[in-house]
């Protein structure tokens, strides 16, 4: 017996949160990280939405996760929240957070890529192929590396952190299709962000995060800033999304990829007087078109968009 499909306002909703909230993290970590060292307010953040939405789990009956399970999901949260996050959270201090979702846009090439490498890959077809060299055509241009930051050029490091971070994301996202995982997406999410929140906790004391906290000198939005990050951005966000996949297309729920960074140059334009210039504008326009390519020429020869197994943004299609 078939379950009813949603009514349209319900997917009109979901979808209209999906854009506005994983597009606003951006701006949410771009403010935490003004008071915050990087890696220890990641770190928190997944801590704290792990341990309740396990919590949550719990209180429903959800079976322990066994030794395997925690394995795997600590492996895809280390790739996804320490690389995939940790690192965009890391380049948000020096870069707009707008800028840092447009190059997080191309997220979804990389994932193209690590599948055409990974054991028994498929290879892109030319379209793809050409959407690729779309992609990476508008990162160049919106990072301008023949002009120097103070001329309208992106921080060499800040943009390397980000495009790693896509890296990473792509390994953990066809990582998590072939592990062990839990079955249960809400208890695979809690176990990565658990997992993730280590790795980040170790990284934060290795740059020595630790040693430059001051309470005392946080401010009141940045904490304002990680309250939505774990409540809005991770409980919020992800579970909208599992429910998404559940009920649209993998076509329709893989939207948030190209909405999202168009939302977090509006909002950081807005709320932050970030610069927008006729470059941002262009740069963004080709990066868009080439993950509007990628994601229509997959889900034709039947490639769903992996699903998001944990929250980051944006995230690529995430990392915030």
């Amino acid at each position: 017996m078939t379950s009813p499909a949603p009514a349209r306002s319900s997917v009109i909703i979901a979808l209209a949160t999906i854009y506005v909230v994983w597009g606003s993290t951006y701006l949410a970590i771009k403010v935490a990280v003004e008071t915050m060292p990087p890696f220890a307010m990641a770190a928190f953040r997944f801590l704290i939405s792990g341990l309740l939405l396990l919590l949550f789990l719990g209180l429903r009956g959800c079976r322990r996760p066994t030794l395997r399970q925690w394995v795997d999901n600590t492996i895809i949260g280390s790739l996804l929240l320490l690389g995939g996050n940790g690192l965009v959270v890391w380049a948000e201090r020096i870069i707009d957070s707008g800028i840092t979702a447009l190059l997080i846009g191309i997220g979804p090439l990389f994932v193209v890529l690590t599948e055409w490498i990974w054991p028994g890959g498929q290879r892109p077809t030319a379209g793809i192929l050409g959407a690729l060299l779309l992609g990476l055509a508008g990162v160049v241009w919106l990072a301008a590396p023949w002009e120097s930051p103070h001329n309208g050029g992106l921080p060499f490091n800040g943009v390397a952190a980000i495009l790693f971070a896509c890296v990473c994301w792509a390994v953990g996202s066809i990582y998590s299709r072939h592990a062990k995982s839990s079955p249960d997406p809400f208890q695979a999410a809690a176990l990565q962000m658990l997992g993730g929140s280590f790795g980040l906790f170790l990284t934060a004391w290795a740059i020595g995060d630790f040693t430059q906290l001051d309470l005392a000198a946080i401010s009141a939005r940045s904490w304002w800033a990680l309250g939505f990050l774990v409540s809005v951005g991770s409980l919020v966000g992800f579970s909208t999304f599992v429910w998404l996949m559940k009920n649209v297309s993998p076509a329709l729920a893989s939207t948030f990829a190209y909405v999202n960074p168009i939302v977090a140059v509006f909002l950081g334009w807005w709320l932050l007087d970030e610069a927008v210039s006729a470059r941002t504008f262009g740069a963004a326009a080709v990066i868009i078109a080439a993950v509007v390519i990628i994601t229509v020429q997959k889900n034709r020869r039947g490639l769903a968009v992996p699903p998001r197994q944990a929250v980051a943004a944006a995230d690529a299609g995430k990392s915030g």
